[in-house]
């Protein structure tokens, strides 16, 4: 593959969602999206207004993240942070379905839901489906749901429960048929890993390591 073939940098959402991110940090992460013209910053709820004042009139987007890892919070609360968000100025919000819900078979929950968040926030919503716990029938059902809900990007995964895989990212290929984006998330550490997973279908790469992985390029580009 011929790395300069690809420009991975308006693919990264440079994720900064660790527990002890510090404002000092997402001024760093915003300055370096603003810098590499990464697509968008992903940041906890908590540092939005921050990161959106520091990209007003700024290429890269401000996403942040709703029920944030386990999905598990209540319609009620994913809906009120997704607004508070939206308020403060997120254009993306990457929300994780109920998985026991649809474990359990309560499709319509989930499907509620998010229809909710969408149309209450008018923002662009990426399905966060966490692969890695999902039978293969799960991960379709799991996918349809949140087509039929108007969701922008279905995303692999959170990164607290496994990772990004080629074929997960071709699955969703498969069954957004272009619809939508599709934003692999998780365990993403070197160039040739970003490579693969964009071939493979992905739109979006949510990584905190998105210098890192210019720099890779850069080395085997010299090299």
């Amino acid at each position: 593959m011929n790395y300069s073939d690809i420009d991975i940098a308006p693919f990264i959402d440079h994720s900064l969602l660790g527990a002890i991110a510090t404002p000092q940090q997402v001024e760093q992460w915003c300055d370096e999206a603003d810098r590499y013209r990464f697509a968008a910053v992903c940041v906890n709820p908590v540092h939005v207004r921050q990161a959106v004042d520091l990209l007003h009139n700024k290429t890269p987007k401000v996403c942040t993240v709703i029920g944030f890892p386990t999905g598990a919070t209540t319609s009620a609360v994913k809906l009120y942070e997704a607004q508070e968000a939206a308020e403060n100025g997120a254009t993306e919000l990457d929300v994780v379905i109920n998985l026991g819900w649809l474990k359990s078979g309560m499709t319509s929950e989930v499907h509620r839901e998010l229809a909710e968040i969408r149309e209450s926030t008018g923002q662009s919503i990426k399905a966060i489906l966490e692969m890695a716990l999902l039978t293969d029938a799960e991960k379709r059902l799991a996918g349809e749901i949140c087509l039929d809900a108007g969701v922008a990007f279905l995303k692999t995964s959170t990164g607290w429960s496994g990772g990004a895989t080629i074929s997960d990212v071709r699955l969703l290929k498969e069954m957004a048929q272009d619809r939508v984006g599709i934003k692999a998330s998780g365990g993403i550490r070197t160039i040739e890993q970003a490579l693969e997973l964009i071939m493979a279908g992905a739109t979006r790469l949510g990584t905190s390591r998105g210098v890192d992985l210019l720099r890779q390029r850069d080395t085997l580009e010299k090299g």
